[in-house]
């Protein structure tokens, strides 16, 4: 058996359908503009999200990374999550390479940043504070999906105080699937938004970041700044729109799975489930047993994300299918045995 590798959808192998994709895209230079299924792609999303044009670039980290510096001036802030990818999981760009400061909001339990904090949050006008410019959310977090009507409060709220706000959306159709709700819905109280290719939705490499016409304008200025301008990278796009294509409704399996994990895990006593939502899994086990938990699962053919966060988190993927998730738990109990 292959190993069973729940350390994250991001680790996801390019169907053969994909790579026949890939094999038939047509190219051409995208820092001239005339790579068509770059285009195609970025027009495919801003379309679908409700937003005037996209643009590709190789990661998730370096689509938010453009939207702060398109947002954002130096001696700028912007209101973010303790535990958001933007502000913990992204090496501090924003503020090594933007002069952009942060401003870390404890997340509540369903990810949301409570308005009174964020209201308390607010810099005023005054020369001795960094001006509050940008609110960054991000959907799903931690596999949660986000609630419409609270994001629907807090881009008001925003706006109401001049802010632009930004969703960093790496699993956003993770919570269309859950949600019921169109990407369009979930997308329409935001400014920008970054699509992750290359988690649930298999790619290879690459996310798009979707906006107005003027800051899509400035982050590909800032693409070019930061070593992102590619050549014929319609190659990386085909993957792309196949996803789109092929992969988004399947995320459904993905949920079931997780839920079909989480409850296999449950009925180990050492183990304590402490949430499962969309395609994430987040247990607690006895520390003593961390360690060797993460030798036993590898030598048995099962990967986990341990150490990494405060919880192990398993995640599941278009390349864990039922058999493996009947294995992983099988190899959990044993060891837990």
């Amino acid at each position: 058996m292959n190993p069973i590798d729940l350390r994250s959808d991001t680790v996801t192998q390019p169907t053969a359908a994909m790579r026949a994709a890939v094999a038939a895209a047509e190219v051409g230079d995208d820092v001239y503009g005339e790579d068509p299924t770059t285009s195609a792609l970025e027009q495919r999303l801003a379309d679908d999200l409700g937003f005037e044009q996209g643009l590709f670039v190789p990661s998730g980290t370096q689509a938010n990374l453009v939207a702060l510096l398109s947002h954002c001036q130096r001696g700028d802030e912007y209101l973010v999550g303790m535990e958001a990818h933007t502000y913990k999981y992204e090496s501090g760009g924003a503020a090594v390479l933007g002069s952009i400061q942060p401003q870390p909001i404890i997340n509540a339990a369903d990810g949301s940043l409570p308005l009174e904090i964020l209201e308390k949050s607010l810099k005023p006008d005054d020369l001795h504070f960094a001006r509050t410019r940008l609110l960054a959310l991000e959907n799903t977090w931690h596999g949660r999906v986000l609630a419409q009507d609270y994001v629907q409060e807090a881009a008001r709220w925003a706006r109401g105080h001049e802010l632009g706000v930004h969703l960093d959306g790496a699993r956003l159709f993770n919570a269309v699937v859950a949600s019921g709700r169109s990407a369009k819905e979930l997308a329409a109280p935001f400014d920008t938004v970054s699509i992750c290719l290359s988690k649930g939705l298999g790619a290879p490499v690459g996310s798009v970041l979707v906006g107005s016409g003027t800051l899509i304008a400035k982050a590909k200025r800032w693409r070019k700044m930061l070593g992102g301008g590619m050549r014929q990278s319609g190659i990386l796009a085909a993957a792309g729109l196949h996803a789109l294509d092929h992969h988004v409704d399947r995320l459904a399996e993905d949920h079931t799975r997780a839920q079909t994990l989480a409850s296999g895990l449950r009925a180990i006593p050492a183990i304590r489930v402490e949430a499962c939502n969309t395609n994430m899994v987040f247990i607690d086990v006895p520390k003593e047993h961390l360690r060797e938990l993460d030798r036993y699962l590898t030598e048995n053919g099962v990967r986990a994300s341990i150490g990494y966060l405060p919880s192990v988190r398993l995640v599941t993927h278009l390349d864990i299918d039922d058999a493996a998730i009947a294995h992983a738990i099988e190899i959990f109990a044993r060891y837990f045995a």
